[in-house]
Protein backbone atom coordinates (compact mmCIF):
# COMPACT_ATOMS: atom_id res chain seq x y z
CA UNK A 1 0.00 0.00 0.00
CA UNK A 2 1.63 3.76 -0.78
CA UNK A 3 1.94 5.72 2.09
CA UNK A 4 2.09 9.27 2.24
CA UNK A 5 5.44 10.98 3.90
CA UNK A 6 4.90 11.78 7.71
CA UNK A 7 5.24 15.39 8.04
CA UNK A 8 7.11 16.06 11.94
CA UNK A 9 10.22 16.52 13.84
CA UNK A 10 13.42 14.76 12.90
CA UNK A 11 12.90 10.69 13.26
CA UNK A 12 14.92 8.91 16.11
CA UNK A 13 18.11 7.21 15.67
CA UNK A 14 16.54 5.23 18.12
CA UNK A 15 13.61 2.53 17.47
CA UNK A 16 10.35 2.59 18.59
CA UNK A 17 8.57 -0.65 20.55
CA UNK A 18 7.13 -1.75 17.05
CA UNK A 19 10.08 -1.27 15.36
CA UNK A 20 11.97 -2.84 17.45
CA UNK A 21 9.71 -5.65 17.31
CA UNK A 22 10.62 -5.94 13.94
CA UNK A 23 14.19 -5.78 13.68
CA UNK A 24 14.31 -8.94 16.70
CA UNK A 25 12.37 -10.81 14.00
CA UNK A 26 16.03 -10.49 12.16
CA UNK A 27 18.01 -10.94 15.05
CA UNK A 28 19.39 -13.95 17.44
CA UNK A 29 19.30 -12.31 20.53
CA UNK A 30 16.19 -9.91 21.77
CA UNK A 31 18.35 -6.32 21.58
CA UNK A 32 17.53 -3.07 23.84
CA UNK A 33 16.43 -0.15 21.98
CA UNK A 34 19.38 1.64 22.61
CA UNK A 35 21.74 -1.37 21.54
CA UNK A 36 20.23 -0.38 17.77
CA UNK A 37 20.53 2.34 15.45
CA UNK A 38 18.12 2.73 12.46
CA UNK A 39 17.77 5.22 9.71
CA UNK A 40 15.60 5.61 6.43
CA UNK A 41 16.79 5.30 3.20
CA UNK A 42 15.12 6.10 -0.05
CA UNK A 43 15.92 3.06 -2.25
CA UNK A 44 14.72 4.36 -5.86
CA UNK A 45 11.44 5.85 -7.22
CA UNK A 46 9.44 5.55 -10.35
CA UNK A 47 11.65 9.01 -12.03
CA UNK A 48 13.48 8.55 -14.95
CA UNK A 49 17.05 7.86 -14.06
CA UNK A 50 20.65 8.28 -15.89
CA UNK A 51 20.12 5.04 -17.71
CA UNK A 52 17.23 6.34 -19.14
CA UNK A 53 15.09 3.78 -17.00
CA UNK A 54 13.23 4.01 -14.56
CA UNK A 55 10.61 1.66 -12.49
CA UNK A 56 6.39 1.17 -12.59
CA UNK A 57 4.49 2.06 -9.45
CA UNK A 58 3.18 -1.65 -9.30
CA UNK A 59 6.91 -3.07 -9.70
CA UNK A 60 7.68 -0.43 -6.39
CA UNK A 61 5.38 -1.98 -4.30
CA UNK A 62 6.30 -5.40 -4.97
CA UNK A 63 9.74 -4.63 -4.23
CA UNK A 64 8.65 -3.38 -1.18
CA UNK A 65 8.28 -6.89 -0.17
CA UNK A 66 11.23 -8.38 -1.81
CA UNK A 67 13.66 -5.58 0.06
CA UNK A 68 12.65 -6.65 3.62
CA UNK A 69 15.30 -8.29 5.56
CA UNK A 70 17.91 -7.56 2.67
CA UNK A 71 21.72 -6.23 3.74
CA UNK A 72 23.23 -3.29 3.09
CA UNK A 73 26.83 -2.93 2.10
CA UNK A 74 29.38 -0.98 0.28
CA UNK A 75 29.67 -0.86 -3.89
CA UNK A 76 27.48 -3.84 -4.08
CA UNK A 77 30.95 -6.05 -3.44
CA UNK A 78 30.04 -9.65 -2.48
CA UNK A 79 32.19 -9.47 0.61
CA UNK A 80 30.32 -10.89 3.58
CA UNK A 81 32.62 -8.24 5.58
CA UNK A 82 31.21 -4.99 3.95
CA UNK A 83 27.52 -6.18 5.05
CA UNK A 84 27.13 -3.21 7.29
CA UNK A 85 22.79 -2.80 7.97
CA UNK A 86 20.09 -4.76 7.41
CA UNK A 87 16.28 -3.74 6.13
CA UNK A 88 13.15 -4.25 8.63
CA UNK A 89 10.83 -2.54 6.90
CA UNK A 90 10.07 -0.97 3.46
CA UNK A 91 7.12 0.10 1.76
CA UNK A 92 6.07 2.63 -0.89
CA UNK A 93 5.22 6.60 -0.49
CA UNK A 94 3.93 9.34 -2.67
CA UNK A 95 5.08 12.42 -2.75
CA UNK A 96 2.01 14.73 -2.91
CA UNK A 97 2.38 17.50 -5.70
CA UNK A 98 4.81 16.08 -7.10
CA UNK A 99 4.75 14.43 -10.69
CA UNK A 100 7.58 12.70 -12.46
CA UNK A 101 8.66 13.47 -16.12
CA UNK A 102 6.19 11.03 -17.81
CA UNK A 103 3.29 12.81 -15.55
CA UNK A 104 2.30 9.56 -12.61
CA UNK A 105 2.36 10.77 -8.98
CA UNK A 106 6.07 10.79 -7.46
CA UNK A 107 6.62 7.72 -5.85
CA UNK A 108 9.35 6.26 -4.35
CA UNK A 109 10.60 3.30 -2.17
CA UNK A 110 11.08 3.89 1.39
CA UNK A 111 13.16 1.41 3.84
CA UNK A 112 14.20 1.52 7.20
CA UNK A 113 17.47 -0.25 8.37
CA UNK A 114 18.96 -0.98 11.64
CA UNK A 115 22.50 -1.79 12.88
CA UNK A 116 23.90 -2.37 16.16
CA UNK A 117 25.59 0.51 17.96
CA UNK A 118 29.26 0.40 19.32
CA UNK A 119 32.39 -1.10 17.72
CA UNK A 120 33.32 -0.19 14.17
CA UNK A 121 29.75 0.71 13.60
CA UNK A 122 30.06 3.59 15.46
CA UNK A 123 32.17 5.36 12.33
CA UNK A 124 29.00 4.08 9.90
CA UNK A 125 26.89 6.40 12.37
CA UNK A 126 29.08 9.28 12.51
CA UNK A 127 28.82 8.93 8.50
CA UNK A 128 25.17 8.57 8.39
CA UNK A 129 24.54 11.97 10.45
CA UNK A 130 27.44 13.53 8.67
CA UNK A 131 25.33 13.25 5.43
CA UNK A 132 29.17 11.66 3.97
CA UNK A 133 27.14 8.04 3.19
CA UNK A 134 24.21 8.82 1.62
CA UNK A 135 23.81 7.74 -1.92
CA UNK A 136 22.01 4.79 -1.96
CA UNK A 137 22.02 2.05 -4.58
CA UNK A 138 19.96 -1.64 -5.14
CA UNK A 139 20.79 -5.06 -6.84
CA UNK A 140 18.11 -6.24 -8.38
CA UNK A 141 16.41 -8.74 -10.84
CA UNK A 142 13.36 -7.40 -13.26
CA UNK A 143 10.91 -9.39 -15.30
CA UNK A 144 10.25 -7.33 -17.93
CA UNK A 145 11.80 -4.16 -19.44
CA UNK A 146 9.29 -2.31 -21.43
CA UNK A 147 9.84 0.85 -24.25
CA UNK A 148 7.69 3.44 -23.11
CA UNK A 149 6.47 4.22 -26.48
CA UNK A 150 5.11 1.43 -28.08
CA UNK A 151 5.35 -1.10 -24.42
CA UNK A 152 7.44 -3.54 -26.33
CA UNK A 153 9.59 -5.75 -24.37
CA UNK A 154 13.43 -4.66 -25.14
CA UNK A 155 14.41 -8.43 -24.38
CA UNK A 156 12.40 -10.05 -26.67
CA UNK A 157 10.32 -7.44 -28.93
CA UNK A 158 13.51 -4.95 -29.89
CA UNK A 159 11.37 -1.53 -31.09
CA UNK A 160 13.44 1.29 -33.10
CA UNK A 161 12.55 3.60 -30.42
CA UNK A 162 15.88 4.70 -28.40
CA UNK A 163 15.88 5.69 -25.06
CA UNK A 164 16.61 9.50 -24.76
CA UNK A 165 14.86 10.35 -27.64
CA UNK A 166 11.74 12.44 -28.05
CA UNK A 167 8.53 11.29 -30.17
CA UNK A 168 5.26 13.56 -30.23
CA UNK A 169 7.14 15.39 -27.33
CA UNK A 170 7.45 12.38 -25.24
CA UNK A 171 11.28 11.41 -24.11
CA UNK A 172 11.59 7.60 -24.73
CA UNK A 173 12.66 5.19 -21.65
CA UNK A 174 12.57 1.76 -20.48
CA UNK A 175 10.02 0.71 -18.20
CA UNK A 176 11.19 -1.67 -15.73
CA UNK A 177 8.65 -4.12 -14.53
CA UNK A 178 7.42 -7.16 -12.63
CA UNK A 179 10.45 -7.63 -10.09
CA UNK A 180 11.93 -10.93 -9.83
CA UNK A 181 13.82 -11.01 -6.90
CA UNK A 182 15.81 -8.52 -4.81
CA UNK A 183 19.68 -9.04 -4.08
CA UNK A 184 21.29 -5.97 -2.13
CA UNK A 185 21.70 -2.34 -1.16
CA UNK A 186 24.52 -0.38 -1.03
CA UNK A 187 26.30 2.79 -0.02
CA UNK A 188 27.69 3.91 -3.61
CA UNK A 189 29.17 7.50 -4.10
CA UNK A 190 27.74 8.11 -7.87
CA UNK A 191 23.99 6.12 -7.99
CA UNK A 192 22.13 5.99 -11.45
CA UNK A 193 19.13 7.46 -10.06
CA UNK A 194 19.30 11.21 -8.75
CA UNK A 195 17.38 10.60 -6.01
CA UNK A 196 18.87 7.70 -4.41
CA UNK A 197 20.62 5.24 -7.20
CA UNK A 198 19.57 2.11 -8.28
CA UNK A 199 21.45 -1.13 -10.30
CA UNK A 200 19.01 -3.28 -11.67
CA UNK A 201 19.05 -6.12 -14.00
CA UNK A 202 16.51 -7.86 -16.24
CA UNK A 203 18.17 -11.32 -15.97
CA UNK A 204 16.42 -14.13 -13.98
CA UNK A 205 19.81 -14.94 -12.27
CA UNK A 206 23.15 -13.59 -12.11
CA UNK A 207 24.53 -16.48 -13.72
CA UNK A 208 22.76 -15.43 -17.05
CA UNK A 209 24.70 -12.14 -16.74
CA UNK A 210 23.34 -9.30 -17.99
CA UNK A 211 23.08 -5.27 -17.34
CA UNK A 212 23.51 -6.08 -13.50
CA UNK A 213 26.82 -7.85 -13.88
CA UNK A 214 28.35 -5.40 -15.93
CA UNK A 215 27.46 -3.10 -13.46
CA UNK A 216 28.53 -4.05 -10.54
CA UNK A 217 32.06 -5.10 -12.58
CA UNK A 218 32.17 -1.23 -12.85
CA UNK A 219 31.47 0.04 -9.67
CA UNK A 220 33.82 -2.87 -8.26
CA UNK A 221 36.24 -1.33 -10.32
CA UNK A 222 36.00 2.19 -9.62
CA UNK A 223 36.16 1.42 -6.19
CA UNK A 224 39.87 0.41 -6.30
CA UNK A 225 42.14 3.30 -5.64
CA UNK A 226 43.85 3.67 -9.76
CA UNK A 227 41.79 0.66 -10.68
CA UNK A 228 43.44 -2.46 -11.27
CA UNK A 229 45.21 -3.68 -14.41
CA UNK A 230 44.91 -7.18 -15.73
CA UNK A 231 42.81 -9.72 -13.58
CA UNK A 232 40.14 -8.14 -11.16
CA UNK A 233 40.03 -8.60 -7.34
CA UNK A 234 40.74 -12.26 -5.96
CA UNK A 235 36.60 -13.78 -4.83
CA UNK A 236 34.93 -13.11 -8.70
CA UNK A 237 32.38 -15.85 -9.72
CA UNK A 238 34.19 -17.06 -12.78
CA UNK A 239 30.84 -16.90 -14.65
CA UNK A 240 30.21 -12.93 -13.83
CA UNK A 241 34.26 -12.45 -15.15
CA UNK A 242 33.57 -14.34 -18.64
CA UNK A 243 29.93 -12.70 -18.78
CA UNK A 244 31.68 -8.87 -18.32
CA UNK A 245 34.98 -10.07 -20.67
CA UNK A 246 32.20 -11.25 -23.14
CA UNK A 247 30.58 -7.71 -23.29
CA UNK A 248 33.75 -5.79 -23.55
CA UNK A 249 34.44 -7.73 -26.49
CA UNK A 250 31.38 -7.03 -28.08
CA UNK A 251 32.12 -3.24 -27.53
CA UNK A 252 35.33 -3.41 -29.12
CA UNK A 253 33.32 -5.00 -32.39
CA UNK A 254 30.62 -1.92 -32.17
CA UNK A 255 33.70 0.07 -32.11
CA UNK A 256 35.75 -1.13 -35.12
CA UNK A 257 32.03 -1.21 -37.12
CA UNK A 258 30.95 2.38 -35.78
CA UNK A 259 34.73 3.43 -37.56
CA UNK A 260 34.31 1.27 -40.44
CA UNK A 261 30.82 3.15 -41.14
CA UNK A 262 32.24 6.73 -40.32
CA UNK A 263 35.21 5.96 -42.83
CA UNK A 264 32.62 5.29 -45.54
CA UNK A 265 29.76 8.33 -44.81
CA UNK A 266 32.98 10.53 -44.84
CA UNK A 267 33.76 8.97 -48.40
CA UNK A 268 30.44 9.25 -49.71
CA UNK A 269 29.73 12.69 -47.98
CA UNK A 270 32.71 14.03 -50.28
CA UNK A 271 31.51 12.88 -53.31
CA UNK A 272 27.82 13.99 -52.49
CA UNK A 273 28.87 17.20 -51.13
CA UNK A 274 31.91 18.26 -52.33
CA UNK A 275 31.31 22.13 -51.61
CA UNK A 276 30.82 21.28 -47.55
CA UNK A 277 34.27 21.71 -46.05
CA UNK A 278 36.13 18.65 -44.65
CA UNK A 279 35.95 19.97 -41.26
CA UNK A 280 32.25 20.19 -41.12
CA UNK A 281 31.64 16.85 -42.39
CA UNK A 282 34.31 15.31 -39.98
CA UNK A 283 32.41 17.50 -37.36
CA UNK A 284 29.33 15.50 -38.30
CA UNK A 285 30.61 11.85 -38.62
CA UNK A 286 32.26 12.55 -35.27
CA UNK A 287 28.93 13.10 -33.06
CA UNK A 288 26.79 11.68 -35.04
CA UNK A 289 24.79 8.20 -33.55
CA UNK A 290 25.12 5.16 -35.09
CA UNK A 291 21.66 5.53 -36.59
CA UNK A 292 22.24 9.07 -37.97
CA UNK A 293 25.56 7.50 -39.34
CA UNK A 294 23.13 4.88 -41.44
CA UNK A 295 20.74 7.62 -42.55
CA UNK A 296 23.70 10.09 -43.84
CA UNK A 297 25.20 6.69 -45.46
CA UNK A 298 22.11 5.99 -47.52
CA UNK A 299 21.29 9.56 -48.41
CA UNK A 300 24.60 10.72 -49.07
CA UNK A 301 25.14 7.43 -51.68
CA UNK A 302 21.62 7.98 -53.12
CA UNK A 303 22.84 11.68 -53.92
CA UNK A 304 26.43 10.93 -55.57
CA UNK A 305 25.00 7.83 -57.35
CA UNK A 306 22.54 10.59 -59.01
CA UNK A 307 25.53 12.54 -59.91
CA UNK A 308 27.59 10.61 -60.78
CA UNK A 309 25.98 7.51 -62.19
CA UNK A 310 27.75 4.03 -62.91
CA UNK A 311 27.18 2.07 -66.15
CA UNK A 312 29.05 -0.99 -67.42
CA UNK A 313 31.71 -0.87 -69.74
CA UNK A 314 29.38 -2.28 -72.59
CA UNK A 315 26.15 -0.72 -71.67
CA UNK A 316 24.61 1.38 -74.85
CA UNK A 317 23.24 5.13 -73.90
CA UNK A 318 19.84 5.68 -73.84
CA UNK A 319 19.75 8.26 -76.79
CA UNK A 320 21.83 5.95 -79.16
CA UNK A 321 19.72 3.08 -78.48
CA UNK A 322 16.88 5.39 -79.83
CA UNK A 323 18.39 6.61 -82.90
CA UNK A 324 19.19 3.07 -83.93
CA UNK A 325 15.41 2.09 -83.43
CA UNK A 326 14.21 4.81 -85.28
CA UNK A 327 17.25 4.20 -88.43
CA UNK A 328 15.54 0.49 -88.41
CA UNK A 329 12.17 2.03 -89.05
CA UNK A 330 13.30 2.13 -92.72
CA UNK A 331 13.70 -1.27 -93.36
CA UNK A 332 10.96 -2.08 -91.99
CA UNK A 333 8.26 -4.32 -94.50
Amino acid sequence: MIQQPQEGPAENSCPSPEELAGINAYTRREFKAEELYVFSVVLCDNEIDRDLERFSIPALEKMAGLFCGKTGIYNHSMDANTQSARIFRCETEQVPGRSTECGEPYTRLVARAYLPRGGKNESLILDLESGMKKEVSVGCSMGHAVCSICGADRRTEPCGHVPGERYGGTRCCTVLEDPLDAYEWSFVAVPAQREAGVIKSYEEHLEQGGDHARKVWKTQREAVPGGWQGQPPEGWPPVLLERVKGLEQAAEWGRIWRQELAARVKKMGRLALPELEASVLESLVESAGVGELRALEKAFTRRAEKDFPLFPQLAVPEAATCREQEQNRTYQI
